[in-house]
């Protein structure tokens, strides 16, 4: 892993040009299922965040590909889960990870789809949710809307380390309180548009499973 990881941050380095295609394909294949825990793409997008800082990159081009390979990579996996159905878990190729895919099937039963929010950023489960939500039959609009919203934090979140970095202590020290009190103000909007959007999601979710349990239960008394 840490030849490719040289490797491709060597052709990165060198050809700038391709630098958003290249992670987005990165980012793409670290979000299958399988195959994701042998790509570098964390390690890989931190240092195209220090790269952006210094003017080496295109921004919009590095998180416009990076987000495409990301909800590519997962729309992937789920539609495999799906399509595959139970019968995923009998195949020889999850054979070893079968505690990995129950832990997922748990995780994802009681999130719901706050689980792919979570699941980006849980690196043992991260490849596997996916997949587990197509397996569990997702509404597809919900994994989607999840897919798309989650990947563009993912990928600002993973880019803000190398970028903050590569700018240095000084500048950060050097923003007036002004300036301070609007960076706080704006992550504070972002944060709570995105724990709406969750809350909206989870509410639905309990809503439908409700609805289920009283038809359920209207059937027995029957």
């Amino acid at each position: 892993m840490d030849d490719l990881f040289h490797h491709v941050a060597e052709f990165i380095a060198r050809h700038h040009a391709w630098a958003g295609v290249i992670l987005g394909l990165v980012t793409l294949l670290e979000s299958l299922v399988l195959i994701g825990a042998f790509i570098p793409a964390t390690a890989l997008m931190v240092m195209a965040g220090g790269l952006i800082a210094a003017g080496v990159l295109d921004p919009l081009q590095v998180i416009f590909w990076c987000v495409a390979g990301a909800v590519v990579g997962d729309a992937i996996s789920y539609e495999l889960g799906r399509g595959l159905g139970p019968k995923t878990l009998r195949h020889a190729a999850f054979r070893e990870h079968r505690r990995k895919i129950a832990r997922t099937r748990l995780f994802t039963r009681r999130y719901g789809a706050a689980s792919i929010f979570i699941g980006r950023f849980f690196g043992p489960l991260r490849a596997f949710v996916p997949l587990v939500t197509g397996l569990l039959g997702m509404r597809r609009r919900t994994f989607q809307l999840a897919n798309t919203v989650s990947a563009v934090v993912w990928v600002l979140v993973i880019l803000a380390p190398g970028y903050f970095a590569a700018k240095g202590l000084a500048e950060l020290e050097a923003l007036s309180e002004a300036d301070l009190i609007t960076v706080l103000i704006a992550t504070a909007v972002a944060v709570s548009i995105a724990g709406f959007a969750a809350w909206r999601i989870l509410k639905a979710r309990m809503a439908r499973q409700e609805a289920a349990l009283a038809m359920l239960s209207a059937r027995v008394e029957q």
